[in-house]
């Protein structure tokens, strides 16, 4: 891709259904020019759903989630829980049992923010209706402070932009709570395919859409979106849902939406604070300089891109989908759950050597955790 001789597109009045990222000035901005050290955007992390013995452990549901609480806290980062496909096997759970993990996860934490994921299952289906959506949205929206993501199936997915973008508002026509879209690229969910540059922006226009969530490995989507989103002054977040890009996120001041913040919390808390500069009222450590921020943080980039790199590695498929299970063997690792057996019913498992192999991912944080002195890491269970 090249922007040699020719015009980019700058203005949303020029953007076409069928236009590409590359024909906009969006996908050429820099990130250094993006870089923010004042903003301490939110974290929202894809709470995991553990299992013993073919049964949701709810001890240990419960009790990864309030060590995540403790991290937040410590580092004053603004933390939601995240009940969906990534970590909560959304399209394994029965509807009873996706109701129940709202259930429980309320009763335990009565005043938290979560968002929950909402889609339509459409196996075997050719066509999109929007009412698939409405028993999982249904189930979310009796509950106070929590937001709706609206994931994408296969009907869905299919969409050219304008029947996509019509889709979306299909389905927001049902919202009572603020609504957060997620698109995906085939690493993910073998059918996935990102937003075109007017689809984003239609679907950010619209009230009821208060950001969106972005995973892509082949080109940077979530740089396209956060320009797009400061070049016009959009008041809709881009959270970056790519866990092998979550520095950039804090770089950018911008929200993460992750799978990683349920093994590596501490750590990416910690980032959060670091990155601020001194004269930012949310910082909660500061380096005692009067102004600046802590560099060390650099380091502890490194070591969350070393951690993440193994956990979401790609498999024979070009796939990172089993993260979820080499998730589940740090949180066993850091005695916060009773086993790292996933969801009966997920086939994306890793090998048998996967303990061994997290423990050896595990190494570089743990150390960087000792020399920073970032508390709840490997765990105070």
């Amino acid at each position: 891709m090249s922007a040699r001789n020719r015009e980019l597109i700058r203005h949303a009045a020029d953007l076409k259904p069928d236009t590409p990222w590359s024909d906009t000035i969006w996908a050429w901005t820099p990130e250094e020019s993006l870089v923010d050290h004042q903003t301490k955007a939110r974290l929202c992390v894809a709470t995991l759903l553990p299992f013993q013995d073919k049964k949701p452990d709810w001890d240990g549901f419960i009790r990864s989630i309030a060590w995540m609480r403790d991290s937040a806290a410590h580092y004053g980062v603004e933390v939601a829980f995240v009940l969906n496909a990534d970590t909560g096997y959304i399209f394994d759970l029965s509807l009873d049992e996706y109701r129940e993990v709202l259930k429980r996860f309320r009763e335990a934490f009565p005043d938290q923010r979560f968002l929950a994921g909402v889609t339509g299952p459409d196996a075997g289906a050719t066509e999109f209706k929007a009412e698939r959506y409405l028993p999982m949205l249904e189930a979310v929206q009796q509950y106070d402070n929590c937001e709706a993501m609206l994931m994408t199936s296969r009907t869905l997915n299919v969409l050219d932009p304008e029947r996509r973008r019509d889709a979306y508002f299909q389905i927001a026509e049902h919202l009572t709570v603020p609504g957060i879209v997620h698109a995906l690229e085939p690493s993910f969910v073998p059918w996935a395919t990102p937003y075109e540059p007017w689809l984003l922006h239609e679907l950010a226009q619209h009230p009821k859409f208060v950001g969106g969530k972005i995973s892509t490995l082949d080109e940077p989507h979530f740089l396209y979106w956060a320009a797009m989103c400061k070049g016009l002054n959009l008041d809709f977040a881009p959270h970056s849902g790519d866990d092998f890009g979550i520095c950039t996120a804090i770089r950018l001041g911008l929200p993460l939406l992750i799978g990683a913040g349920v093994s590596a919390c501490p750590l990416i808390c910690a980032a959060r604070d670091m990155w601020l500069d001194d004269s930012c009222p949310a910082k909660t450590h500061r380096t005692g300089l009067g102004s600046g921020f802590d560099t060390r943080v650099y380091k502890l980039f490194e070591a969350i891109q070393s951690f993440e790199d193994l956990v979401f590695r790609l498999d024979e498929r070009m796939s990172a989908s089993a993260y979820k299970h080499s998730t589940a063997h740090v949180l066993h690792a850091l005695g916060l759950i009773a086993s790292p057996e996933a969801h009966p019913n997920c086939k994306d498992l890793r090998g048998g050597n996967e303990a061994a192999r997290m423990a050896e991912a595990m190494r570089r944080p743990l150390r960087m955790a000792q020399r920073l002195g970032v508390p709840d890491f490997p765990s105070n269970s």
